[in-house]
C-alpha cells in the first residue's frame, strides 16, 4: 500500500527489538497461550499471521512461552472468543474488534473504518495517538476482563462481488449481502439486506441463493473460498475497509500472572506481525487479479456517482452512531481530530496517484 511501504517497520530493528526480550523470558516460567481464532489458519493474511506469530514465540522464548492454535469452532466459536477470554475460559483469543458490535458500538472502530485510515494512518493513531488507550479503554468500561494488543493488519479489502454490474444506488436496492463492520450500516441505508457471515458459509450461501453478492476480504483470499465461480463482478475500491486490524486478547488476570519479560515478547511479536502480515498481503494481491480475466471476472472500479453515495451515507452513520453512544463518539471525535491533523502531512509528503 502506497502509503504504508513508506512507514514499514525495519526488519533489523524489530529482530534487535526482540532479541532484547528473548533471554529474560528462557529463565521464566513456562506459558502456554490456549488461543481460539476467528479465522481458518489456511487464509492467507487472516489466519497465517497468528501461526507466524506462535512460531516466533517458541522460537525467540527457547520453547519457554508456547501459543496451542485452535481452528474457528474447535474450542470456542469466533462469536464467542471476547467472551470465552474475559471469562478466563481460554486465556487468550486472536479476532477483529468489529466482530463485537453488537455489544460494544465503537468496536468496529478498532476494526476498520470506511474511507480510511489507512494502514500506515492507522498504527499512528494507535502507537502514537490515543488510539491504543482507547481501545483499551473500551474494553475496560464495558465490563470485560482483556488486555488487548493489534497483532496483524491487513490493506484495503475488496468491497463486493456481485453478479451484475452495480452503476447507480438504485442498482442496490433489495440486495441481500455478507457485509461486515461499519460499512454494512451504510449498504443497509442504502436499501441492501446485510448479514454477517463466517468465510466458510459464504460460498454455499451465494450458490443457493440465500444471499445475492458478498464482500469478505482481499482477491487472494476471496480466490480461494471460490466466489468467482457464482457472481462475477468484484468491485474495488474497498471503501468500507482501507485497512483492518486483527487483535491478540489476553484474560487480564493470565496477563498479570506474567513476567515483564514475557508481556514484552508477546507485544514485541505482535508488533513484528503487524509488518509480517501487511507485507504479506500486499505482496500476493496483483497475481490473483491479473489471472481474474480466466476466471471470467470483472474488475470493477467504483464510479464517482457510487463512491460520492457511499461517503456521503457514512458521514450520516457516523453521525447516527455518535449521537447514540457516547463512547462511540469519543473515539470517533478523537480519531477524526487525529487524521485533520495528518491530512497536512499526507497532502505534502505523497506523491498523488497519477504521477507513480
Amino acid at each position: 500500500m502506497k502509503k504504508f511501504a513508506k512507514s514499514l517497520i525495519s526488519a533489523a530493528v524489530l529482530t534487535a527489538a526482540v532479541a532484547s526480550v528473548s533471554a529474560p523470558v528462557q529463565a521464566a516460567d513456562k506459558l502456554l497461550l490456549k488461543t481460539p481464532i476467528a479465522f481458518g489458519s489456511h487464509l492467507p493474511a487472516l489466519g497465517t499471521p497468528i501461526v507466524w506469530v506462535a512460531d516466533q514465540l517458541k522460537i525467540i522464548s527457547g520453547g519457554n512461552v508456547r501459543m496451542k492454535i485452535y481452528e474457528p469452532g474447535k474450542l470456542v466459536s469466533p462469536k464467542e472468543i471476547l467472551d470465552a477470554v474475559s471469562s478466563g475460559k481460554v486465556n487468550s483469543g486472536y479476532a477483529t474488534a468489529g466482530y463485537w458490535q453488537g455489544k460494544i458500538p465503537a468496536a468496529s472502530l478498532f476494526s476498520a473504518v470506511p474511507f480510511g485510515p489507512e494502514a500506515g494512518e492507522y498504527m499512528a493513531w494507535l502507537y502514537y495517538g490515543n488510539g491504543m488507550t482507547l481501545y483499551q479503554e473500551m474494553y475496560d468500561s464495558s465490563g470485560y476482563n482483556v488486555k488487548v494488543m493489534p497483532c496483524a493488519i491487513i490493506s484495503p479489502e475488496t468491497s463486493g462481488w456481485f453478479a451484475k454490474p452495480i452503476e447507480k444506488p438504485e442498482d442496490l436496492k433489495g440486495l441481500n449481502m455478507r457485509f461486515f463492520g461499519l460499512g454494512a450500516s451504510v449498504m443497509e441505508k442504502l436499501g441492501v439486506g446485510t448479514v454477517q457471515l463466517p468465510g466458510g458459509e459464504i460460498f454455499g450461501a451465494l450458490e443457493k441463493g440465500a444471499i445475492d453478492a458478498s464482500e469478505f476480504s482481499q482477491p487472494a483470499i476471496d480466490q480461494r473460498l471460490g466466489f468467482h465461480k457464482i457472481v462475477k463482478y468484484n468491485y474495488f475500491p474497498g471503501w468500507h475497509q482501507q485497512a483492518t486490524i486483527f487483535e491478540l486478547l489476553i484474560n487480564k488476570d493470565a496477563w498479570a500472572d506474567m513476567s515483564k519479560s514475557q508481556q514484552a515478547l508477546i507485544e514485541t511479536t505482535c508488533k513484528a506481525s503487524i509488518t509480517n502480515s501487511i507485507a504479506e498481503g500486499e505482496a500476493m494481491q496483483f497475481p490473483v487479479m491479473e489471472k481474474a480475466k480466466e476466471n471470467g471476472v470483472h474488475i470493477r472500479y467504483w464510479n464517482e456517482t457510487m463512491l460520492n453515495t457511499f461517503q456521503t451515507t457514512w458521514n450520516e452513520v457516523a453521525a447516527e452512531k455518535s449521537a447514540a453512544d457516547p463512547f462511540f463518539k469519543k473515539v470517533w471525535d478523537d480519531l477524526s481530530t487525529f487524521r485533520k491533523g495528518y491530512d497536512l502531512w499526507e497532502a505534502n509528503a505523497f506523491l498523488p496517484r497519477a504521477t507513480k
